[in-house]
């Protein structure tokens, strides 16, 4: 049994999951998923569609993620931009060249996921390690995407901090260049220090504090958005992820206190 099955069901707003986990498991682990996506609400974080890669969509995958969202009542789907497949799995997500024609590439492809979703698709900022053939910024790039293909945007506050330090950009004008309107939600995670110039995205560590103050310049810049805590691995008691929990509600509070003192109004979502 899960320690997250005991927990009060205030101490939690929402949840993610990775639908190529869950697809098509049934039995005990499937009644167990069953007691959670009847108890909150639930976002799909997908793993492999792998949008920027040169072999054809996998649509019967889109198919079956839209089955496991309705089976569930699961509201969204995201998914990564970059690719992680040619032939076969790469087994990382790999950074898709920021230029004008694989823009293009990658809104066609998120256009027909769309399609057969009969919804946005929401896509995600990743952290890299290397920018091959770079012609543009990364957050002209994303902004490219996020226009061509009339699509939603999961922004990744710790991924933007990674590759400020590995790739030298400002994190904080990144943020500023997200457009607010299409932002759906967040993430936040920690990472581990590789090297003073090398940061590598773990999730597998505490959220570091430079990560809790660009989310709260997040927040400034866009309102204060629904935001998910990312831990793959390394998992330490329950107590302190919820530490980090009520880390970013504070972080939140902190938002609205300060909008309220300034006489100004906004939509929380």
């Amino acid at each position: 049994m899960s320690p997250l099955a005991d927990v009060p069901d205030s101490a939690i707003d929402f949840m993610e999951i990775a639908p190529e986990n869950w697809i098509g498991i049934g039995g005990r682990f499937g009644k167990q998923l069953r007691q959670f996506t009847e108890r909150y609400d639930f976002l799909c974080h997908g793993l492999s569609l792998s949008l920027g890669s040169p072999a054809p969509l996998d649509e019967t995958l889109v198919r079956s993620v839209k089955a496991f969202m309705q089976e569930h009542g699961i509201k969204a789907y995201s998914e990564h931009l970059s690719y992680c497949s040619d032939d076969g799995h790469l087994y990382d997500l790999m950074p898709i060249p920021m230029t004008e024609a694989a823009a293009d590439y990658v809104a066609e492809r998120i256009m027909r996921v769309q399609d057969i979703l009969g919804q946005r698709l929401i896509i995600e900022n990743v952290s890299t390690y290397a920018e091959p053939g770079k012609e543009m910024s990364e957050q002209d790039f994303v902004r490219t995407v996020l226009n061509k293909a009339d699509c939603d945007l999961l922004l990744d506050v710790n991924n933007v901090y990674v590759n400020s330090i590995n790739h030298g950009q400002d994190a904080l004008d990144y943020i500023r260049a997200m457009p607010t309107e299409r932002i759906r939600y967040l993430h936040i995670a920690g990472h581990y220090d590789e090297a003073v110039d090398l940061l590598v995205d773990t999730h597998g560590d505490a959220v570091k504090t430079d990560v809790w103050q660009l989310l709260q310049h997040a927040y400034q810049c866009h309102g204060v958005l629904p935001t998910l805590l990312e831990r793959d691995f390394n998992f330490p008691a329950v107590a302190e992820l919820f530490a980090e929990l009520d880390m970013i509600r504070s972080c939140q509070a902190e938002v609205h206190n300060d909008v309220a003192q300034a006489g100004a109004s906004y939509v929380s979502l």
